[in-house]
This record gives structure tokens, C-alpha cells and sequence, in this order.
């Protein structure tokens, strides 16, 4: 009995793990290098505001999000349908559109890696990664290798950005105090970067890696802290450090290239080397951006189109895959301009983050969704509502602001 405890107590704690991997390589994508790069070449030290921001909202999200999917012990489209027959369809088709969106900019991202690593155009390389993406998604087996190298590489791109901090000038001071103090504040970028790092697929990646890996009910709370922390923690650390290196690049006076500014912070601060390694590091957040967005989102579809729970990978899973990449890769030909498209997802992923989050806060009220005897924590039940009516202001203020 006690060796089965164990056993099971080692596996949720590698699904734990495992989920919080999978939710910070999912949000380091290239659009979280080039959206932190964009917006500490416009915004300058104030951006750290829109960072501290981001790290308070990814943890209540996180935290609301993985705990109602486990303790109900069902992913999230069903939990959504529980609460009112329907909202389980509507919130596939939501993840969907929005997973659409982030993949065109996956796809542009690791394009972007490939021109800068051998200098081909970045459309033939966005339309070898499309292709790549699918490739991988059939074979199955080639899946955990591609998941191992891109944690190796994000371990490597942390050293690298502490090495960079260590001998590039870097205005903490500056940076401490507008983080706390900012003389300006752009909800455009805090919309963006949200939205890039827990929008859209991202927020329920994790958590349903948990479910998968055998979590379920109140008594596997613990495993969910565990997750949702470390994955968001590592995920702001390389937020934090790549930050910090951009603003002294920026301040020292370096301009950073419209189509590839996270490129050029490297290239500043670790010369050709850094940029080559930039390169790599892109290509490979994009591709493990273009798995993670794909396998999530096109599991939500078949869930809506076959009415089946488990989404289980048919036929139609791999159609939609093949589709789902196809169309990304086709609608990133036509409109180009892969470092705004990358800003722009963020945006549109921040949107949907507060419907997402409120139907499952609502799920969290309901006896017959998350079983007798459970009682939602206040503290997590008000933060989450706070960030609901905030993100839904920052997305009004923003499609205000384009008008």
C-alpha cells in the first residue's frame, strides 16, 4: 500500500513537473522574446511595470485555472459545458480561433530563426517549419526529443542571459524603480504580454497535462501549487533577464530592428555568437510553440465537431492538424510582417483570457461540477474576478485605442 502511495506520489509530482514545463515552453515562444524586445525598445524602464503586472496575473490565473480543472477532474471544455450546456463549445471555438492566431506567429517566429541562422527568407522558413510541425505531430515518438531539446536550449538561453548581465551594463536602479514607480502606464503591452504568456491555450496546457498525468480531486491541490508556480516562475525569470538586457542595450543607445528587435539584444550584448544562438533558440521556441498551440487547440476542435470528451487522436485529430498548421502557415504568407504579427496574438489571446477564466470561476461555484464538500479559496476567488474585470478593461481600452 505505502509502495503504491509512492508510486503514485512520484507520478503526479513528474505530471506536476511535467505541466509546468509545458506551460512555460508554451508561453516562451517567439512571441514572448519579441513582445518583451518590442516593448522595452518603446516603453523603456516602464515596461518592468507591465512585467510585474503580468507575473501577479499569471499566478492568479494559473492557480484558478489548474485547481478547477483538477479538482473537478475534467478538462476544461467539459467543465465549461457542466456550467451551462453549450459554453464547453464556445470555449473550444475560442481556444481555437485564438490558437489559430498564436500559431501564425509560432510559425513566423521559427521562419525568423532559420533567416537568422542561414539567412534564407523567412517565408520559405516559415513554410519549412509548417512542415516540420506536421511532420512531428504524425510521428509521435519524434515528439519527447523535440521537448527535450527545447528545455536544454531554454536552460542554455537563462546562462546565457546571466552571462550577458554580467558583463553588459545593466541599469537596475532605472529598471527597480519604474517597475514600482512607472511614469507611464501602456495597457496595450501588459494586454499583449498576458495574453502571450497565459492567453488562449496556454492557461489550460498545463492543467490538463496534470489531469492527464492521473491528478484529481481536493486531496491533489498541492500538486497543482507545485505546477502552475514552477512553470510560471521559469517562465518570468527568462521574461525578467532578457528584460533587463534589452533595456541596457536600449539605453546605451541601440536602436533594435523593427522586423527582429529580440535579435538584435543579442547580437548587442554577445556579438555574432549571441546572435547565432538567438537564432537556434527561436527557431526552437516556435516549433515547440507550433506543437503545444496545435496538439491543444485541434484537441478542443475534434472535442466540438465530434462531441467527444477525451478527444481521443482520430482520424479527425490528424486532419485538423495537418489543416491547422496549413492555414497558419498560408495566412502568415499572405500578411508577412512576422515581429507585429508576434505582438498582435499576444493582443488577441489576452481578449479571451478573461471569458475563459470567468466561465471556469463560475464552474467553481457549482456543487454538481467540483463535488460536495468543496469550497473554492476567497482569496483565489477574488483575484480571479479582479483579473477578469481587469483584462476585459485592458482589452476595451485597447480596441478602443485602435479606433
Amino acid at each position: 500500500m505505502q509502495e503504491t502511495t509512492s508510486n503514485r506520489h512520484r507520478q503526479l509530482r513528474n505530471a506536476a513537473i511535467g505541466g509546468a514545463f509545458l506551460m512555460a515552453m508554451s508561453a516562451v515562444g517567439p512571441g514572448f522574446l519579441t513582445q518583451t524586445a518590442t516593448f522595452t525598445q518603446s516603453e523603456g524602464a516602464n515596461f518592468g511595470f507591465a512585467i510585474l503586472i503580468c507575473i501577479i496575473v499569471d499566478v492568479i490565473v494559473q492557480l484558478n485555472i489548474w485547481r478547477i480543472i483538477v479538482v473537478a477532474g475534467e478538462r476544461a471544455q467539459v467543465v465549461a459545458n457542466q456550467v451551462l450546456p453549450g459554453l464547453g463549445y464556445l470555449l473550444s471555438l475560442l481556444v481555437a480561433i485564438g490558437g489559430l492566431f498564436f500559431n501564425i506567429g509560432n510559425v513566423a517566429g521559427a521562419g525568423l530563426g532559420l533567416n537568422v541562422m542561414f539567412g534564407i527568407p523567412v517565408t520559405t522558413g516559415a513554410i519549412i517549419s509548417g512542415l516540420a510541425g506536421i511532420i512531428i505531430l504524425i510521428i509521435k515518438n519524434a515528439m519527447p526529443v523535440v521537448d527535450r531539446t527545447v528545455q536544454i536550449l531554454a536552460i542554455a538561453a537563462v546562462l546565457v542571459l546571466v552571462y550577458v548581465l554580467c558583463v553588459f551594463k545593466i541599469p537596475y536602479t532605472t529598471a527597480v524603480t519604474h517597475t514600482f514607480a512607472p511614469t507611464k502606464i501602456n495597457f496595450y503591452s501588459i494586454l499583449t504580454i498576458v495574453g502571450g504568456t497565459v492567453g488562449g491555450y496556454i492557461s489550460f496546457s498545463g492543467g490538463h497535462r496534470l489531469l492527464q498525468g492521473g491528478a484529481k480531486g481536493q486531496k491533489d491541490t498541492h500538486y497543482v501549487n507545485l505546477g502552475a508556480l514552477t512553470g510560471i516562475g521559469l517562465a518570468s525569470l527568462i521574461r525578467v533577464l532578457l528584460f533587463l538586457v534589452g533595456l541596457g542595450v536600449v539605453l546605451a543607445g541601440h536602436q533594435l530592428a523593427a522586423d527582429n528587435p529580440a535579435a538584435t539584444i543579442f547580437q548587442v550584448a554577445a556579438g555574432q555568437i549571441g546572435y547565432k544562438f538567438f537564432g537556434l533558440l527561436l527557431f526552437a521556441a516556435g516549433m515547440s510553440s507550433v506543437i503545444g498551440s496545435t496538439f491543444t487547440s485541434t484537441s478542443f476542435l475534434n472535442y466540438a465537431t465530434n462531441h467527444d470528451q477525451e478527444a481521443k487522436e482520430t482520424t479527425t485529430q490528424r486532419w485538423l492538424t495537418i489543416g491547422f498548421i496549413a492555414i497558419s502557415t498560408l495566412i502568415y504568407i499572405f500578411i508577412g510582417q512576422p515581429a507585429k504579427v508576434l505582438v498582435f496574438v499576444g493582443a488577441l489571446n489576452g481578449t479571451i483570457l478573461p471569458i475563459a477564466l470567468g466561465i471556469l470561476l463560475l464552474a467553481s461555484r457549482k456543487q454538481k461540477v467540483m463535488g460536495d464538500g468543496y469550497r473554492h479559496p476567497v482569496w483565489l476567488s477574488i483575484t480571479g474576478w479582479i483579473v477578469v474585470i481587469f483584462m476585459a478593461y485592458a482589452a476595451c481600452n485597447t480596441i478602443a485605442g485602435l479606433f
